[in-house]
């Protein structure tokens, strides 16, 4: 690396901003082929210790110099223009890089079509730099794996010391953090973005389902699935969104993101969007669950937000727990789901169906089983069809209780605009519900854990909520780069 990269990437790198990174691109200080290398040699330096990235993208310096051309030629696609950009290894890209969601069993397969949200980031002009490692098939494989292990990629780690990485896009959240590239783009079904950039001090977007498409991302549910950016600021969050929002007729519920055409998403960033807001705080949900410390963090948290003009409606009751909800919705739609995806795959992959992948599993225990994998074993014995009376009760109850309960009634009774969590708590009602989320860097534990908030909102909220988090982001400037 020639002095000038290396003293960018020493002094300025770390924490540097899309915004910073499109100024010095603009004044060609820098090109999007000298930020890739300085990336590179990023990963090179601290992922031995985190494990976040599974594979590079082969040809992301040729598509730098290709965007940097571009620039000077005075075509500047977007915000994203030259940036690089990682995901998780569920999202198929057409180019040299498999797409497995962390198995051994699909250690070999290439996608033969970009997913629909890749082809709007590479539109968009954003380097795809590599896929990061995740918890093997989304946290569904077995109810004892750690976050963030893969057979293929093995263990993510926490880049802030011994603490639970997240999952189950735990790489996605982890690289971020450590600064290896501007922004991923990870997935959840329920709190896998949430959760990893809680953990991460991240901020995470859980869109609405059906803001983003799910077209060409591996599956775990029918209903729940969204992929969402993870940044290590508001405005690196609303930039990304923005950009992979869109109607996709593949994904017929995305006809709903019509309503984000011709927003503005740097327009959102308010420092004064919390004024006059009304919170709703549902102690009951995680009362019981919290350590002592982080009961003082959230109190904290509620102070800065009143001191934004925010009023605080305390003891809101949702009707219902976390796990009342249970899994048994995506228990049903995951062999579904996963079968479909398969089966349209090239007929060069040999898993065609979820079956195959328990049956390739056996007979590869040593490398594949080290957690079971009782939960696809389970999800194997339903019919697929989802025709089952009890698929359907749960998927009518879950609707009930985390939508209609717990949010729709604590949005209406209460006329609040937002509820706040401490951490990732109350993520399952916004996947349930279908509703968006997002995260914010709150503070750090006395042994240095992160610690976040997450601030939920009714169906396609998300401008109002990029706002709301971005006042506390600015009043808190909570978020620092772990040492490593």
């Amino acid at each position: 690396m020639n002095s000038k990269l290396k003293n960018s990437n020493r002094e300025w790198l770390k924490e540097a901003t899309i915004r910073q990174m499109l100024q010095k691109m603009g004044d060609l200080e820098l090109s999007s082929e000298e930020l890739v290398i300085m990336y590179l040699q990023r990963i090179s330096e601290t992922d031995q210790a985190v494990n976040a990235i599974l594979e590079i993208n082969p040809q992301a310096l040729q598509i730098a110099r290709s965007l940097d051309d571009e620039r000077r030629s005075g075509n500047v696609r977007s915000l994203l223009h030259g940036i690089p950009v990682l995901l998780k290894d569920s999202m198929d890209t057409a180019d040299n890089m498999h797409t497995s969601c962390g198995s051994l069993a699909m250690k070999d397969y290439f996608a033969d079509k970009d997913a629909f949200l890749v082809k709007k980031l590479r539109d968009a002009g954003a380097v795809i730099l590599g896929k990061t490692n995740m918890t093997e098939w989304a946290n569904f494989m077995s109810d004892r794996m750690r976050n963030g292990w893969s057979s293929r990629g093995g263990q993510v780690n926490n880049p802030y010391g011994p603490f639970d990485v997240g999952g189950s896009s735990s790489g996605a959240a982890a690289a971020i953090a450590a600064n290896m590239a501007a922004v991923s783009i990870g997935t959840e079904t329920s709190g896998s973005i949430i959760n990893p950039s809680a953990q991460n001090a991240l901020v995470g977007i859980k869109p609405t389902v059906g803001a983003i498409s799910r077209s060409g991302i591996i599956p775990l549910s029918f209903t729940q699935d969204t992929p969402g950016p993870m940044a290590r600021t508001v405005e690196d969050a609303a930039i990304t969104f923005g950009q992979m929002v869109g109607y996709d007729h593949n994904d017929p519920i995305t006809k709903g993101s019509d309503r984000f055409a011709g927003i503005d998403w740097l327009s959102l960033l308010d420092s004064n969007s919390l004024k006059g807001k009304r919170i709703g705080i549902a102690r009951s949900i995680f009362e019981r669950e919290i350590t002592t410390e982080r009961k003082a963090q959230f109190d904290e948290v509620l102070v800065q937000l009143e001191s934004l003009g925010a009023e605080i409606i305390e003891s809101i009751d949702l009707g219902t727990m976390e796990d009342d909800l249970g899994y048994d919705v995506l228990l049903y739609e995951f062999k579904a789901a996963l079968n479909a995806y398969l089966g349209k795959t090239p007929m060069t992959n040999p898993v065609r169906t979820l079956s195959d992948i328990i049956r390739f599993n056996k007979e590869h225990s040593e490398e594949t089983l080290k957690y079971g994998q009782v939960m696809l074993e389970k999800v194997d014995r339903t019919s697929g069809t989802l025709k089952e009376p009890a698929y359907i009760n749960a998927l009518i109850r879950n609707r009930h209780l985390a939508g209609e309960l717990a949010l729709d009634r604590a949005f209406d009774e209460h006329r609040i605009d937002m509820l706040v969590f401490p951490q990732d708590h109350g993520c399952s009602f916004s996947a349930a519900a279908g509703y968006p989320a997002i995260t914010v860097p709150a503070s750090f534990t006395k042994e240095g854990e992160p610690f976040c908030i997450t601030i939920c909102g009714r169906a396609y909220s998300e401008p109002e909520l990029i706002g709301y988090a971005y006042a506390f982001e600015q009043k808190t400037k909570a978020r620092r780069s772990p040492i490593l």
